[in-house]
């Protein structure tokens, strides 16, 4: 769940740190107040463009800080996991955005992507605007609420791939009926090709151990040379060597330690040189003793290296990627075996669409029991949503052709009165009846969703008296079930929430500020009075503000 909000320096806030509560909390205030403004910082927290200018005049940058409880959030958890992130129980996601435009991103203190911000915000927040009941008018939105009411979605992904499977090996099918000569040409040359590349032999570890090797006896004579020639100033030159000059200061600084006590460190250091000159000395004498010009070796080395550079340059690659040609080639001719075979291929197609089919057959039964649940009880919300006599129906259509959503099409439809047949969601539906619809389906679908916290941005828009109560009473009951934070105008829906902001602004020192607070009981009468009498509250007003808030 959300925890705490914190905001610097954003749009029309200076500073603000603010904490939330398990359940329904309600956030209101006077028009341009800046209640949207929390819904920008914390849509920009999860990883949204920026679309404007956000950081306040006169400062240097915007910074918004969202901490999240992931205790129980496997979700989450399991995508930190997978990126390598620490995951701790607190989640804190940071979003920096200067007045240049630019952005930096967070997560527990780690840099991150936008991207990143955005793929973690998914197993986060649900965000539900004044307009997103717009996308319920999409065949795709009503498939999936209806998979995830049915707890299909699973079962829905699962679908979508083994049609991926088998309709890929169809396309081979048809495209091995349609190029059958083709296909064994190339058949026929990749078995050469391959039979080469064998042949060769060419390991990918192989290339620069062989340029190493290649390098070391081609210049054999240069290094036998240079050893021997280094050995001699090391320890065994006749006139002078190093060994000998170390050997002569030692005795002359035992000499001197006699006189200053203080010179036994340098000698101590001087006989460590010397150890290591002597054990450097027998090192090389050892690595000479088994070197020696081999032209044979020299002669197998280069050409190998020549074999490889002609078979590079008949495929036109590089030497290294040989390897790396074969194993494509390798898998080539496995797939062209198999279509060559068509009994095989076609054994392939069929059991690849008895996997679809069957899962597929599942989805489908699901589906039908799921209408028929979600149908009757989005019918009976209507009732109380003011659409009296209204009817909501999910029909499924059988397609033509089996499609990777599985073998049937999704579709809502809705009757806004008695006596009518019900008809396609988005040909009959107004605004008002489609706002309401789409929050009765969130509501009956969001206990069963796993994102842990849920934002309703003025969804209540249109709607008034009882229906704003029931409205009130539906996000209440989806706070036994999930985090709600509702920005509402009306004081019906904010009497229902256990917990209350309040958005204000207010000019300090020519500037407009914008503050949001948590209200007490009486702070609570003072706000929902505010919203149902407007500017002249009375004290009839504030006991009906008590009433509705249930405070005697």
């Amino acid at each position: 769940m959300l925890q705490a909000l914190s905001i610097r320096d954003f749009v029309i806030v200076d500073t603000l740190e603010l904490e939330f509560s398990a359940g329904y909390t309600a956030l209101t205030g006077e028009t341009g107040a800046g209640k949207s403004i929390l819904i920008d910082a914390l849509s920009l927290s999860l990883g949204a463009r920026n679309e404007g200018d956000v950081t306040r005049k006169g400062c240097e940058k915007a910074e918004i800080s969202t901490t999240f409880d992931i205790a129980d959030n496997l979700a989450a958890r399991d995508w930190l996991q997978a990126q390598e992130i620490d995951i701790e129980d607190a989640l804190v996601l940071r979003r920096v955005i200067y007045a240049d435009g630019r952005s930096r991103a967070f997560i527990n203190g780690a840099s991150a992507t936008v991207g990143q911000l955005r793929e973690i915000g998914e197993t986060l927040i649900d965000i539900y605007s004044q307009n997103a009941h717009h996308s319920l008018l999409k065949i795709a939105t009503q498939r999936e609420i209806l998979d995830a009411y049915a707890q299909a979605s699973p079962l829905a992904k699962q679908v979508a791939k083994l049609y991926n499977d088998w309709f890929q090996l169809h396309q081979q099918q048809l495209a091995y009926e349609k190029n059958s000569s083709q296909f064994a040409e190339e058949l026929a040359e990749l078995r050469d090709s391959t039979r080469e590349l064998k042949q060769l032999g060419f390991a990918s570890d192989e290339w620069q151990a062989l340029q190493q090797e290649h390098v070391r006896l081609s210049n054999g004579a240069s290094l036998l040379s240079g050893m021997e020639a280094s050995l001699q100033m090391m320890s065994e030159g006749d006139e002078v060597n190093a060994l000998d000059l170390l050997s002569q200061a030692q005795t002359k600084l035992a000499e001197l330690q006699t006189m200053d006590a203080g010179l036994q460190a340098i000698a101590e250091n001087l006989d460590s040189a010397v150890v290591q000159l002597e054990e450097a000395s027998r090192a090389l004498n050892r690595y000479l003793q088994k070197s020696e010009l081999d032209p044979e070796r020299l002669a197998e080395v280069e050409a190998r290296i020549q074999a490889i550079h002609g078979a590079a340059r008949k495929f036109r690659i590089k030497p290294d990627e040989l390897p790396e040609l074969l194993a494509q080639q390798l898998q080539r001719v496995a797939e062209l075996e198999g279509f060559s075979d068509d009994g095989a291929l076609a054994k392939q197609v069929q059991l690849a669409w008895k996997a679809y089919h069957e899962q597929a057959t599942q989805l489908s039964s699901a589906r039908q029991q799921a209408a028929q649940r979600l149908a009757k009880t989005i019918t009976e919300q209507m009732q109380a949503l003011s659409l009296k006599g209204g009817q909501f129906a999910v029909a499924l259509t059988t397609s033509s052709e089996p499609t990777a959503h599985g073998l049937e099409q999704v579709e809502f439809l809705v009757a806004g009165h008695a006596g009518v047949e019900p008809r396609p969601l988005n040909k009959v539906a107004s605004g008002g009846e489609l706002s309401r619809i789409s929050l009765a389906l969130q509501v009956t679908t969001a206990s069963l969703g796993t994102v842990p916290c849920m934002i309703f941005d003025e969804v209540d828009v249109g709607i008034g008296g009882g229906v704003a109560e029931v409205v009130g009473r539906l996000l209440n009951q989806l706070g036994q079930h999930r985090q709600v934070l509702v920005i509402t105008h009306l004081a019906q829906v904010a009497a229902q929430a256990q917990q209350h902001l309040q958005v204000s602004k207010s000019e300090q020192q020519g500037a407009t500020l914008s503050r949001i607070r948590a209200l007490d009981a009486s702070e609570r009468v003072e706000e929902v009075a505010r919203m149902l009498g407007g500017l002249q509250i009375t004290e009839t007003t504030r006991n009906h503000a008590r009433e509705m808030l249930g405070i005697v």
